[in-house]
């Protein structure tokens, strides 16, 4: 059942619960995370980015904003508050107004436990049509404090030597367009014998 397509869907689109990857266009990076925490700012769970497409940390699940479900398999709307679940931790992206480590805008961390934290946990999809593409390259805005989610292109030593900064910026840039990479995606049917399919394309 995997990679078949239902009639009526087209599969281009994010859904609610989907599990993916987050590729920074500009940097060709993907957003991930670990249980390694900032020595400064928050102290919070970091979160980081990698040149890898293999990588298991780099996993993301689809959730609805804080307090609020998103029906499984429902397409993502464009301007739709939500909260990006890190699957290996299970804490959420999160911003706040610490600065962060490298650039000194604000820093972007894994917040919460079992995927419940706060306001700060949930992002805008801001793109150009009805629903969020994986075709298209979209932004993320924090809700609380309105940056961006962003890569500077800044370079961490130890102990995570190579990955690069994730920090929020104030306004929109070049450095700040992500799209929807590998994962697994959860198709608009209670079936469940096609609740998701597979796709490292």
């Amino acid at each position: 059942m995997y990679g078949r397509r239902r009639k009526g869907f087209d599969y281009d689109y994010v859904t609610c619960g989907s599990s993916l990857k987050l590729l920074n266009n500009h940097h060709n990076v993907r957003l991930h995370s670990h249980d390694v925490k900032y020595g400064s700012g928050s102290g919070q769970q970091s979160v980081t980015a990698v040149d890898s497409s293999e990588d298991h940390n780099s996993y993301w699940q689809v959730r609805g904003k804080t307090g609020i479900g998103c029906t499984r398999g429902e397409p993502v709307k464009c301007g739709q508050t939500l909260r990006l679940m890190h699957l290996n931790t299970r804490r959420n992206l999160h911003s706040h107004h610490f600065q962060s480590p490298l650039s000194h805008n604000l820093e972007v961390s894994a917040f919460g436990e079992n995927g419940e934290g706060d306001e700060g946990d949930n992002w805008v999809i801001v793109c150009a049509g009805k629903y969020w593409s994986r075709k298209e390259k979209v932004k993320i805005k924090n809700v609380v404090t309105e940056y961006y989610l962003h890569v500077s292109g800044d370079t961490y030593g130890r102990p995570i030597h190579g990955q690069r900064e994730i920090s929020a910026y104030p306004s929109p840039s070049e450095l700040n367009y992500w799209q929807a990479k590998e994962g697994i995606f959860i198709k608009p049917t209670s079936e469940p014998s096609s609740s998701g399919y597979h796709d490292e394309l």
